[in-house]
């Protein structure tokens, strides 16, 4: 990949879009489920940059380019905001009123942004005490009905299928089919700014939802030409919620990257299909390695991202020496950090001088003059 045309064609669509982007479905409206008369909720999702990190790059040499895809400047701070604004205008479309997810925090939030903004309830169960402050903060505040269940991600989700068959509440969780269909304008906007498709796309993978829509967004851009290859779907799990990796779910899942503590993906056949079709691995990071990613990210490169999206990065790193030489890599950031302040405080290698007197001989000694 030139760099310098990377540069061309990324400022070539901010110009295009930075005064008339109308937000993901009047965007790319020929290749989503809608109609004249869907009824479009939107928060202007989307149009996420795409950012090129050489300190990322230097760690694996060979003129390997790697860039990330810092879906986390979303509306509500998560790539959850693709998916919504799809599935909340098509439950608008049929006539619902209410809405209902199982949530580790970023599906929540946008659930809750989207179905406010839509006219709609927004209801909400979540593992009691496994989300991030950041995203029961958000939740809360766009009016949703939080209901913690002593249990996990996945006794959750199996609660909410359950009220979404027996009452007059919409699931959209990535079950729901026009989640994915949302979700899949990244890949679109990444062959957009590209120019093509990247050698690799390495992605965090919890329920398995995003690595399916990519590979969908992808796919369908490959058949009507706007991209001339497909890339190698790298799917990274948490050491402690792997189970596509240890092929059998897990009953209870365990990680600092509590968006992707995930025992049973929802989407595990379809993420199996794109993980063959496309020729590409899943392999799982230790939260360790995932902090480390989240560090060297925030620290080298100013991207500020949560937890969970460090795995992607991370995962990059333990198998850089598979990657092809010159090839392109796109890394997927799923959230912002800000979702999740505690972790970024307790995990931050960078100390806070605490109590030094208002003195400008001390304070300059501190900073080092």
């Amino acid at each position: 990949m030139n760099l310098s045309k990377f540069a061309e064609n990324s400022s070539k669509l901010q110009d295009k879009y930075s005064s008339s982007w109308g937000g993901l479905i009047e965007t790319y409206r020929p290749y989503l489920p809608v109609n004249n008369t869907t009824p479009v909720v939107t928060l202007l999702e989307g149009n996420t940059p795409l950012i090129s990190t050489p300190s990322i790059a230097s760690y694996i040499g060979r003129g390997v380019k790697v860039l990330v895809k810092y879906d986390g400047l979303n509306p509500t701070g998560s790539f959850k905001d693709r998916g919504m604004t799809l599935a909340i205008s098509k439950a608008k479309e049929a006539g619902e009123k209410a809405v209902i997810c199982a949530s580790t925090g970023n599906t929540s939030a946008a659930a809750a942004a989207y179905a406010t903004r839509g006219g709609m309830r927004a209801f909400v169960i979540i593992p009691d005490g496994y989300v991030a402050l950041g995203k029961l903060a958000q939740a809360l505040v766009y009016g949703a009905s939080v209901i913690a269940i002593k249990g996990n991600f996945d006794e959750a989700l199996t609660i909410v299928k359950d009220l979404a068959n027996s009452y007059p509440v919409t699931l959209v969780n990535s079950i729901n089919p026009y989640r994915l269909q949302g979700q899949k304008t990244a890949a679109f906007e990444i062959v957009d700014v590209l120019g093509n498709a990247p050698d690799w796309l390495c992605i965090p993978v919890g329920n398995a939802g995003n690595i399916t829509a990519y590979w969908m967004g992808f796919s369908e851009y490959y058949q009507e030409g706007k991209c001339d290859r497909l890339p190698k779907m790298m799917g990274f799990q948490a050491a402690g919620a792997a189970p596509l990796i240890k092929k059998q779910p897990i009953p209870n899942p365990e990680t600092v990257a509590t968006a992707i503590r995930i025992g049973n993906p929802a989407n595990w056949t379809k993420a199996l299909k794109v993980q063959q079709e496309s020729g590409g691995e899943f392999n799982s990071v230790t939260d360790e390695e995932i902090l480390e990613a989240y560090r060297i990210l925030a620290a080298k490169e100013g991207i500020f991202c949560e937890p969970a999206s460090a795995a992607s990065v991370a995962g990059l790193l333990k198998v850089k020496d598979q990657i092809p030489n010159n090839a392109t890599v796109v890394c997927v950031l799923t959230g912002n950090g800000l979702k999740d302040p505690d972790s970024a405080i307790k995990n931050c290698q960078n100390p806070i001088h605490s109590e030094v007197s208002p003195d400008l001989e001390e304070v300059a000694k501190i900073m080092g003059f």
